[in-house]
């Protein structure tokens, strides 16, 4: 079959997923394609694949730790363009696929509907009018409208994938709602099984740091380098992202590391005790996936994050905090977590069904059975 992946730019979790699937239909013999823009365009090609530029779509704002939702909608109206949607339904006149998978692009569907082409949407958030909630006048009016487009999605797509573990150990439960048999929990959609990973030798207890990406998560990392300097008997590896220069954050602690965009975090994560991350999804995955317990940090005013955050509390798999929360009441979370065995034996089972479940394998599955 050929198959075309499209996805959403921003973060890298949508990518990452999207890396997973696409490698599973290469690998299962399949002619796939990949299109996408921003940071997940560079991220496709430096993973080794070529990838096909689309229109952005969304574009998020945000500053010292919280996202501005009226400044994300102006930015995303500012940066759209007319000819978004020929574009793509030029891409999908060009290549003839099969099937179309999109990951939270949303012009991919609507091309795919207008080419008849059967499309899967991969999301992790089914409710996203409750995004705009409580944002004032214009969130609002946003709200209302994509309340409606998405119902038109969802009437227009073979199945909607929910990259996560099926109830009752779903990370995204409070973000989707019951589509009946619409929906497809496919388990967590990561690229490199932990079998397949060689773990890096890295000083134990070690302490995994993902924040990174937008700038306004800076702050974090600076309260993460103040952690590092009052735990002498704990590593750190602080993997600062795209977006942040590594040399912004000397004068650290002779415990921490701190590298740059790195295409693949894997050996890093099997080696790690803990993970640090925002509330992306994708992170989550990744994480459980390894059997790693996880502090979470979600972006303030941001309910999809934060509903990811407090699922970690509910399946006590990990914590959520707060960009409010001091050094050393993180320090405490981190220590306690270290030796809390109930989390670890939590982690450990949702390891074990990540495995069984082999996310990448039964979307795979789904796609070949229109054959």
């Amino acid at each position: 079959m050929k198959i075309q992946i499209y996805m959403c730019g921003e973060g890298l979790g949508h990518t990452s997923r999207c890396l997973a699937v696409g490698s599973g239909l290469i690998n299962a013999g399949h002619d796939v394609s990949f299109h996408a823009y921003g940071s997940s365009k560079k991220h496709i090609e430096k993973n080794g694949f070529k990838a096909t530029e689309i229109p952005s779509e969304i574009k998020l704002v945000g500053n010292t730790g919280s996202l501005n939702i009226e400044e994300t909608i102006k930015a995303t109206v500012k940066q759209m363009k007319p000819i978004g949607l020929p574009i793509v339904l030029n891409q999908i006149r060009k290549g003839k696929p099969d099937a179309i998978i999109s990951d939270s692009y949303f012009l991919a569907v609507i091309a795919a509907k207008i080419r008849r082409v059967p499309v899967y949407l991969t999301v992790n958030q089914t409710n996203t009018s409750k995004f705009f909630e409580n944002r004032g006048v214009r969130a609002e009016v946003a709200g209302t409208f994509m309340r409606y487009f998405m119902d038109i999605v969802f009437d227009n797509v073979e199945k909607v994938i929910i990259p996560d573990f099926p109830p009752p150990w779903t990370i995204s439960k409070h973000n989707v709602e019951e589509l009946g048999e619409l929906l497809y929990y496919s388990g967590p959609l990561v690229r490199e099984k932990p079998e397949a990973v060689k773990a890096l030798n890295l000083k134990k207890p070690h302490i995994l740091s993902l924040i990174g990406g937008f700038g306004y998560r800076e702050k974090l990392l600076l309260d993460i380098l103040e952690v590092a300097r009052e735990n002498t008997n704990l590593d750190f590896t602080l993997i600062a992202g795209p977006n942040v220069e590594p040399i912004k954050l000397e004068g650290h602690s002779d415990n921490v590391e701190i590298v740059g965009h790195i295409p693949n975090t894997f050996s890093y994560l099997k080696a790690a005790d803990l993970v640090i991350a925002p509330g992306g999804h994708s992170t989550m995955m990744e994480c459980m996936t390894y059997g790693v317990p996880l502090i979470s940090f979600p972006d303030m005013n941001h309910g999809e994050q934060e509903n990811n955050a407090e699922q970690l509390n509910v399946l006590n798999v990990g914590r959520r905090l707060s960009y409010h929360t001091p050094p050393f009441m993180i320090s405490d979370v981190i220590n306690d977590l270290l030796k809390d065995k109930e989390v670890k034996r939590n982690c450990r089972r949702l390891e074990d069904y990540s495995k069984k479940l082999d996310g990448p394998k039964r979307v795979v599955e789904l796609i070949e059975s229109r054959e």
